[in-house]
């Protein structure tokens, strides 16, 4: 075993990566390093990756520090110049094995173009380290141009995993013995654009759900609901071991701020999505990306913001206050005050919490299969966290009972104290 800590930052998408890199790390024999696996949705995210790596070293005077992920692909200037670093890996760089062997010829800084890369990588890997629900990436970049957002320039263009590739990685993570496993991307909707015949994601899912027989549920990171295929959606309805709960990259609920974003839906897109979606299969929950206080928001466009909430029908709000991110056109924009910004966001992370307390209160009485993650945590189909009032096996799902629900989440009894079968 090497000796290396990877320090994550960001999407699911980095944890998954980590773990490729972990690997790629234990099989060059690197060993006292520290690896920065970093983010750069924010300039938030990456001032704190820069100040965690300062820290690092004090802590760590001896140990290497590797610094990769979009932060390090968007501003690789600014990390290789801070003395604290040793080397700065790419996005394309970090998945590949050669990358981490030593030896005194590896380049201090090696990034190249992202643009330039036109395949997804295909990597396959085992148990995911302290975790028990596996993510399987299925895509990587963006096609889209994002007012807002540099994760493009730093993830490159859209780049499918073929279906083969994609349902084999899923049957080896269930082999493992994984019972859920996330199907990931940066533009998870856009999977299979740019592969032979278009295939949809709806294809993918239908894929992997025939292949692999015993996988005994998938779940689906964030999607663009605007780009869900007829398949998709009768796969979601119908399918009971796909999970029912979608994370939505809705962003705003006001149509002038949605294309000066220049986003592709509309509002109304949005909640014909949910209210369809929720019509066929009932039990499924919604949550949602929202940014607060985007450059020329006025309080009625913030108001069409927090309507959609309920209008949607959202339970789990993801609230970013608004932030320049240098190298997007909306940094170019008219800023808001800050405090406008902060207060708004605050209003929508209050009103998102008050609709969780109101659907976990609606849970109490309630039997669902729980996901076990730790022996005391676990999560219900809708994502909801649940406490177990006993020591359980993580990795398992057991039946479980709402008994009560608070602000912290779900506690479920299993077995013969909630009537269930031992």
């Amino acid at each position: 075993m090497s000796d290396v800590r990877i320090e994550t930052f960001g999407c699911r998408l980095n944890t998954f990566e980590s773990e490729i890199m972990r690997g790629h790390a234990e099989k060059a024999g690197v060993t006292n390093a520290i690896v920065f696996n970093t983010c750069a949705v924010t300039a938030e995210a990456t001032r704190q990756a820069r100040q965690a790596i300062r820290k690092a070293r004090k802590e760590n005077p001896d140990a290497e520090i590797i610094v990769t992920g979009c932060a390090a692909q968007t501003e690789a200037e600014t990390f290789a110049a801070m003395p604290e670093v040793t080397r700065v890996l790419g996005n394309e760089e970090k998945l590949k094995a050669t990358s981490w062997l030593k030896g005194s010829n590896a380049p201090r800084v090696d990034v190249s173009d992202i643009m330039q890369v036109k395949e997804a990588h295909v990597p396959v890997i085992a148990r995911l380290t302290g975790r028990t629900r596996a993510f399987a990436q299925v895509q990587n970049g963006c096609d889209h141009r994002c007012t807002f957002c540099i994760i493009p320039f730093g993830r490159g263009n859209s780049r499918s995993v073929p279906v083969t590739a994609a349902v084999e990685q899923v049957r080896r993570l269930v082999a493992e013995g994984h019972n859920e496993v996330v199907l990931s991307g940066v533009d998870l909707t856009s999977w299979g654009a740019d592969l032979d015949g278009a295939p949809r994601l709806g294809h993918l899912l239908s894929r992997i759900l025939s292949g692999v027989p015993d996988l005994r549920r998938l779940r689906l990171s964030s999607i663009d609901s605007i780009e869900a295929d007829d398949e998709l959606m009768d796969i979601l309805a119908s399918e009971q071991r796909v999970m029912p709960h979608l994370h939505l990259s809705l962003q705003s609920g006001d149509n002038m701020i949605l294309k000066r974003m220049k986003r592709r839906h509309a509002r109304e897109d949005s909640i014909r999505f949910c209210t369809d979606l929720r019509r066929r299969r009932p039990d499924i929950v919604f949550g949602a990306d929202i940014i607060a206080g985007f450059p020329t928001e006025t309080d009625e466009m913030f108001e069409n913001s927090l309507r959609i909430i309920d209008e949607c029908g959202l339970t789990f709000l993801h609230v970013f206050p608004f932030s320049p991110r240098p190298g997007t056109p909306a940094a170019r924009m008219p800023l808001l005050e800050q405090q406008i910004v902060k207060r708004r966001a605050a209003l929508l992370r209050e009103t998102g919490a008050e609709r969780l307390k109101a659907f976990l209160a609606r849970q109490v009485g309630e039997a669902h299969d729980v996901l076990v993650e730790t022996p005391k945590l676990g999560r219900t189909p809708q994502f909801a966290l649940a406490h177990f009032t006993q020591q359980m096996t993580p990795g398992a799902i057991v039946r479980a009972v709402v008994t009560a629900a608070n602000d912290d989440g779900l506690q479920v009894v299993t077995g013969p104290a909630a009537g269930l079968a031992a």
